[in-house]
């Protein structure tokens, strides 16, 4: 196929071959693999770069990156390996003699680490910035060790920022040294940051300062490019539907029973922290689905009322393809149990679902993620249940809403009217982070228990 770029596509491509750091934020579905590749092609011919090494979520890294290069007649000339799978094909395939070398992110530190091969890569490109986010992380930490070996490294990614600015610190201490941003954390916390949520000595979470974010944007901001989705592309319309179910006063009272009893044990909401906030949440988000885990494993029904209005969403569907989303495993066991549906786990599940061959799919956020294009397959994604987190989430709706769609996008949110679903669709609409969504909404939980009572 020949490549057309358009007018921002030939900007972003000239402005990775122009700085040798680059930070490209290019939200979902502007074509951001292309756009690299097209850069890689133009540096490696004019003999500026001999040998690039692509960090990728494995799926993306098996599948998106080959795809794209065989997608485009001008990328022909490239050629590539990927390295995933077993040790011996790992090593197999980063021992050919290409231009580009693919490899999984969480291989990164058996690469540099433990591979024995040498790390002689002029140029990397890290695709999904944010999974290096976290400085304490082996692929971190892996990966700064041998920044200096690198004249020109990209970062790409949709989501930066997807708990706030605090992420950004990891990621451009990987792309410039700590130039921008500072060498250290703890620098870049005081600098632009003060305490939240404290419980004594500890920080849970930090708030910016007064001016803070524009600074960091300043610091930034030569070596960042940043386009959003709207701005530049035609977009498929998005339709956002909330499917409201009424749980029976029976099904109602074992909820607020077992909701009850956990916020109990939690005690003064002062002390409610993020890991007894996810915990709380993690168990009322299962009671709203329908069906909850015990301490052994097993999970219990409290009701179908979920299942049911996914049956009459699927009648509605009138045969075109549907998207399932859901989040814990004994949705999905539930979901298998009532309708013939099929996981999009596998290459060939992707393949067949984009040619119209899986009437009902069913899909995890966490493998919906970064870079897998199912936009022709199908137009409708029903959430069965919900997540806090609004990257999983942005993301998930960009496997249907983006560009080459070619209907309208109706994402179904079904919700259990007077549960916490209705805390985390508000949260979600108005954009808020996952962590201080989360907190902010069991201790809105605990302040009307305390009112009831």
């Amino acid at each position: 196929m020949r490549f057309k770029p358009y007018d921002y596509q030939k900007y972003a491509i000239e402005f990775i071959k122009r700085n040798e750091i680059a930070a490209a934020i290019l939200d979902m579905g502007l074509g951001k693999t292309v756009v690299t590749l097209t850069a890689i092609k133009d540096l490696i011919q004019e003999k500026k770069v001999k040998k690039v090494l692509v960090i990728a979520p494995l799926r993306v890294a098996r599948l998106t990156w080959p795809d794209e290069i065989a997608k485009w007649d001008h990328l022909g000339i490239l050629t590539y390996s990927v390295a995933v799978g077993t040790l011996k094909e790992r090593k197999e395939a980063l021992s050919k003699d290409v231009d580009i070398h693919i490899i999984n992110r969480e291989n990164v530190e058996w690469l540099i680490e433990k591979s024995g091969l040498p790390f002689d890569y002029d140029m990397v490109v890290i695709d999904e910035l944010s999974s290096f986010k976290s400085h304490t992380a082996k692929r971190f930490k892996s990966l700064l060790n041998v920044r200096h070996c690198i004249n020109r490294i990209v970062g790409l990614t949709g989501t930066p920022t997807s708990n706030g600015l605090m992420d950004l610190w990891a990621q451009y201490r990987i792309l410039d040294y700590g130039k921008r941003l500072g060498r250290y954390i703890s620098h870049y916390r005081a600098k632009y940051f003060r305490p939240d949520r404290t419980n004594g000595v500890v920080v849970y979470s930090y708030r910016l300062l007064p001016g803070a974010e524009d600074q960091i944007y300043n610091k930034i901001s030569d070596i960042t490019i940043s386009m959003k989705t709207m701005d530049y592309l035609d977009m498929p319309d998005k339709i956002l539907n909330e499917v409201k179910v009424e749980l029976s006063d029976e099904e109602m009272s074992v909820y607020k029973s077992m909701k009850d009893d956990m916020i109990m044990s939690l005690g003064d909401e002062e002390d409610i922290d993020a890991v007894n906030a996810a915990a709380l949440s993690n168990k009322l988000l299962q009671m709203a689905n329908g069906a909850v885990y015990d301490e052994n494993k097993k999970y219990h029904i409290i009701h179908d009322r979920k299942l049911d209005a996914l049956e009459d969403l699927i009648e509605q569907a009138n045969g075109k393809p549907v998207m399932i989303v859901y989040w814990f495993k004994h949705d999905l066991e539930r979901i298998k149990a009532r309708f013939n549906v099929r996981e999009l786990k596998e290459d060939k599940d992707i393949h067949d679902w984009n040619c119209g061959l899986i009437p009902i799919a069913v899909i995890h956020p966490a493998s919906a993620g970064h870079g897998l294009n199912l936009q022709n397959g199908g137009s409708i994604m029903i959430y069965f249940g919900l997540t806090w987190s609004l990257e999983l989430y942005e993301q998930t709706n960009a496997r249907l809403w983006r560009q080459g769609q070619k209907e309208s996008v109706v994402i179904h949110h079904i919700i259990s009217k007077g549960t916490i679903d209705e805390l985390v669709i508000r949260a979600l609409k108005s954009k808020e982070k996952t962590q201080s969504a989360l907190i902010n909404a069991v201790k809105a939980e605990l302040r009307r228990e305390q009112h009831d009572s």
